[in-house]
This record gives C-alpha cells, sequence and structure tokens, in this order.
C-alpha cells in the first residue's frame, strides 16, 4: 500500500501541471498530453451521482448534490482527456438518464440506474467511480468516506483512495473504507471493479463550502484520478 501512495504522490505534481492546461483548455478541444499507452488497459467510468429530477441531498446552503457530482466529475473526465486515459462520462448535464417514457419520479429514478448499468456493463475493461456526497443530522460530521463493491480489485482500490484522501486532503479523517450496501443498485448490478466515493458532508457547513471552491475540486479530481492510474497501471503514466 505504502509503495502504491508513493507512486501516486509522484503523479500529483504532474496532474496539477495539467490542470493549469484544464484552466483554459476544455476536453473536447484538448489534445491529450500523454498519448493512450497500454499500460493504460482499462476504461474509467465516471458517474455523477444523481441528476435532473433527482438532484439527491441539498447543501446547507442550498446546493443539489447532483451539481456538486457533476462539477467534480467534469474535472476528472478533463484530466483523464489530457493524460489519454479512456473514459466514459455517464452524464455531462445536470439531466436524468431514464428513457422519455418513463412518468413518475419513481419511474424515473429505476430507469435512470437501469441505463448508468447498461453503458457501464457494456463498457470494455471498465472501472467504475461513482461520485456522491454525503449528509446527516449532525452538522459536526465530516470527511471524506470511499465505498467498493465486493471484490479484491475494488476493495484495494478504495483503500488507495482512501488513503490518498486522507494524506493529501484531510489528515484528520480516520473514517474507513467500507464494503458497499447491496441496497445500492448501481453497485449491486455491475460485475466490473467498483467504487463509490462520498466526497464530503453537504451537511457540515465548513465542508459544504469546500466542496463548492474550483480549486477544492480540482484537488479531489488529481486524487481520484492518482488513485484509478495506480490501481490499474503498473507504472502508472511515469515513463521510464
Amino acid at each position: 500500500m505504502k509503495q502504491k501512495i508513493a507512486c501516486s504522490l509522484l503523479c500529483l505534481t504532474l496532474f496539477t501541471a495539467v490542470f493549469s492546461v484544464v484552466r483554459t483548455v476544455g476536453r473536447d478541444s484538448a489534445k491529450p498530453v500523454f498519448a493512450p499507452s497500454s499500460r493504460i488497459s482499462r476504461t474509467l467510468v465516471i458517474d455523477p451521482g444523481h441528476g435532473g429530477e433527482d438532484g439527491g441531498a441539498v447543501s446547507v446552503s442550498g446546493v443539489s448534490e447532483s451539481q456538486v457530482n457533476l462539477s467534480i466529475a467534469l474535472k476528472c473526465d478533463q484530466a483523464a482527456g489530457l493524460l489519454g486515459v479512456p473514459v466514459v462520462l455517464l452524464r455531462s448535464e445536470d439531466c436524468s438518464l431514464a428513457p422519455p417514457e418513463a412518468d413518475s419520479l419513481r419511474e424515473k429514478k429505476r430507469g435512470d440506474l437501469m441505463r448508468r448499468v447498461e453503458v457501464t456493463q457494456q463498457t470494455p475493461n471498465g472501472w467504475l467511480l461513482s461520485i456522491h456526497q454525503n449528509k446527516f443530522e449532525q452538522p459536526s460530521s465530516r470527511g471524506a468516506q470511499v465505498f467498493y463493491r465486493p471484490s479484491e480489485e475494488s476493495k484495494g482500490w478504495a483503500e488507495l483512495v482512501q488513503a490518498l484522501l486522507r494524506e493529501q486532503l484531510d489528515p484528520g479523517n480516520h473514517r474507513v473504507v467500507k464494503e458497499i450496501p447491496e441496497s445500492i443498485y448501481l453497485m449491486s448490478h455491475v460485475s466490473c471493479p467498483a467504487i463509490l466515493v462520498e466526497c464530503g458532508f453537504l451537511s457540515n457547513p465548513e465542508e459544504d463550502a469546500l466542496l463548492q471552491q474550483e480549486d477544492y475540486q480540482k484537488k479531489l479530481a488529481v486524487l481520484l484520478m492518482g488513485g484509478f492510474l495506480t490501481q490499474t497501471t503498473e507504472e502508472g503514466i511515469i515513463p521510464k
């Protein structure tokens, strides 16, 4: 684990430099800084949780979880594009993926989740990263936490990401990874390695403010990308 963390940290300086380009260049118009390598053989499926009528939790400042999830996911996608990492982004707008014929909110939620499962399952060599935010009745609760689909690959990935978030973002965070409950539809219906990251608590005023800051979101994206690359490649993207 320590070796993997060290490898990830070596990537962080490079990712930070990449984001200096992301400030002015969007993914659609940007050319990869690094060409895709045979060492990057997996495709990262990025799932910004919720969307559309299903806004998820609402922060103490009145911002919907779906918007925060999307903003972080887009930054992951931008960095991945410049790094030559194959990505499938499940949504790029604050919208639902439910079919048009879905009428009720319940039908839309189920149709949305079924579509996310379908796209993920159809992605060759896919690894699923689902981005969410937490909320609790006690405003003092805070700290990112990573949940994983039951598998050794998923657990190892989750442990690495949790360690990176703690060491580089919030040293006072003592939360540990947990196996995700079967009640979470998306995670219980995919067969690929998968983690769900609760990036912070929207019910905590301080963390809510941080989660809406561009620089903080970029740090989150950098760490999430570093964890993925280190877990899925022998040497990350650092050339010999």
